[in-house]
């Protein structure tokens, strides 16, 4: 196991997850910089490469990617039971956050300055996405092999149309096929 902390406490997990949560906006991979400096650089709980790993299975699972990521470090540090309290940290401050809006702010959507304000936000949001990108894309792009696989992907579902689904299982397929040796099978 990586990390200086082994078995890290429920709360330093829960707590590491809610911070993760409360201070981005934006979905998955707008967290991403963020849950690698904490459970990464800040915490040493897994190394950078899991990180990447722990990511592509969030995403390539159903559900939230920041929600099944935190899961997954969880379950990796503290079994089961880290697994429900990283989640759970990860879920409540989102919990809070629509409770409040639907309880106090949906009346003022509609007015000007909330409007503009969404727009920064979202224009923040792209710029953290693709730093997120960037993150993910040097520690997972190490090879001219690695590279074409990514720009092919990217091609396919853009250029194509075909399903992200489909680059995931293809790109699981080739790289089982093409990095044995990497992997040490």
């Amino acid at each position: 196991m990586a990390g200086k902390t082994e078995s890290p406490k429920l709360l330093e997990l829960f707590c590491v997850f809610v911070r993760v949560s409360a201070l981005t906006i934006g979905g998955g991979y707008v967290m991403f910089p963020l849950m690698k400096s904490e459970v990464v650089d800040s915490w040493d709980w897994i190394t950078d490469e899991e990180m990447v790993d722990y990511y592509a299975l969030g995403q390539a699972i159903p559900g939230i990617i920041a929600m099944n990521t935190s899961t997954l470090i969880g379950y990796r540090k503290r079994g089961i039971t880290g697994a429900v309290v990283a989640a759970l940290g990860m879920a409540a401050p989102a919990v809070v956050v629509i409770l409040l809006i639907a309880a106090f702010l949906t009346p003022y959507f509609e007015l000007p300055w909330v409007q503009k304000a969404f727009a920064g936000i979202r224009a923040a949001v792209v710029a953290m996405i693709v730093m997120a990108v960037w993150q993910v894309g040097r520690k997972s792009v190490t090879s001219v092999v690695k590279a074409v696989m990514a720009l092919g992907s990217f091609l396919a579902i853009v250029a194509l149309g075909l399903h992200p689904v489909l680059m995931i299982v293809a790109g699981g397929f080739l790289g089982a096929l093409l990095f044995r040796k990497e992997a040490g099978a």
